[in-house]
């Protein structure tokens, strides 16, 4: 059991709020710390004790190695933690094949024979024919999740966070029906993707963009968006992660930059000192730069939340305090959560 103090803070209507939106889809670029992001929101999502599901798309295992557990199976959706409070995230690696072999069992009633496709190397030939089938059967097992909240299903879940591809190409994964338009005009495949992408479109569905405050990841953010604006699904906030923070004004730490603040440690020789202020002006550039970042991306007008660099690396402990920000900060934001 996870055991952190704030969790029971989280029982507020205000604090509730932050299930509205059904679905949770977190995406940024590679190495922004998207899949910490998704666990951190998932157990902020759990507080109170709800009940949150979080899926994995990539087939990294990734969210296994955040929560310190073993490797997900794609047939169930083991519990990864339990708050203090009785909130629970439970975990879903969804893989694509599978998918396929249940669809066909579902709509083509071939059972056992599905299953027998990899042996035959189908899947890899349905999928280079279509390659939108498989972010179409990968979103489409996170829309069965999400709709068994509507359905009142014993196994539903309060909501659903999905950590999704990259922003790279976060637009095509999420516009399904752009994925499929070539491929099926009517018949199951068709009518899924309707209505997955119904539920991307709706209120039900928030993204949420990870990004570290420095110039390639911040474009790709900028990029993303710019995608994501044809398909009409909303992009509910960014997340600046791993950011320095100190309470020093822009003018201090540009003259700390120029090396121009007075720095003198008496118990260290000249070298040392000097070493010392190259460090510090070393420092104060990056953070003028992250500033700089932030105000490039506080001009779009989004809900921006600020996730501080977590000492010592990401254990059980770290995710409950992002999650904590996140909570904070998001919460601040009605229009993301309504």
């Amino acid at each position: 059991m996870i055991g952190h103090q704030a969790a029971a803070r989280f029982d507020t209507v205000s604090d509730r709020s932050l299930l509205a939106p059904q679905l949770h889809v977190i995406s940024g670029k590679g190495g922004t710390g998207k899949t910490t992001i998704a666990a951190s929101l998932a157990c902020a999502l759990a507080a109170g004790g709800h009940r949150v599901l979080v899926c994995e798309v990539e087939g990294r295992q990734g969210l296994a190695e955040v929560f310190g557990t073993d490797p997900l199976p794609s047939d169930s959706e083991p519990r990864l933690a339990r708050l203090s409070d009785g909130g629970q995230i439970h975990g879903l690696h969804v893989d694509a094949e599978q998918a396929l072999a249940e669809y066909l069992a579902m709509f083509y009633k071939l059972g056992v024979a599905a299953k027998a496709m990899d042996r035959f190397g189908l899947f890899d030939f349905a999928t280079s024919i279509a390659p939108g089938l498989r972010d179409v059967l990968l979103s489409g097992k996170v829309y069965e999740a999400v709709r068994r909240r509507a359905k009142n299903s014993p196994d539903s879940y309060d909501a659903v966070v999905l950590d999704a591809p990259p922003t790279g190409r976060i637009g095509t994964f999420l516009n399904v029906h752009a994925a499929i338009s070539g491929l099926a005009k009517v018949g199951p495949i068709r009518s899924q993707a309707d209505s997955i992408l119904q539920l991307f479109r709706s209120r039900a569905t928030v993204v949420h963009l990870v990004t570290l405050l420095e110039d390639m990841p911040v474009t790709e953010t900028l990029d993303a968006i710019t995608d994501l604006a044809p398909t009409r699904i909303r992009v509910g906030s960014l997340i600046a992660n791993r950011i320095r923070e100190t309470p020093m004004a822009d003018a201090d730490l540009q003259a700390a930059a120029r090396g121009a603040l007075p720095m003198q440690v008496p118990a260290l020789d000249a070298d040392r000192n000097t070493a010392l202020r190259e460090e510090f002006a070393s420092d104060a550039r990056v953070i003028l730069d992250e500033r700089a970042h932030h105000a490039r991306l506080a001009e779009l007008g989004l809900p921006l939340v600020s996730v501080p660099v977590v000492p010592g690396g990401i254990d059980r402990g770290a995710l409950l305090a992002i999650a904590d920000r996140l909570r904070a900060e998001l919460g601040r934001h009605p229009e993301v959560v309504r």
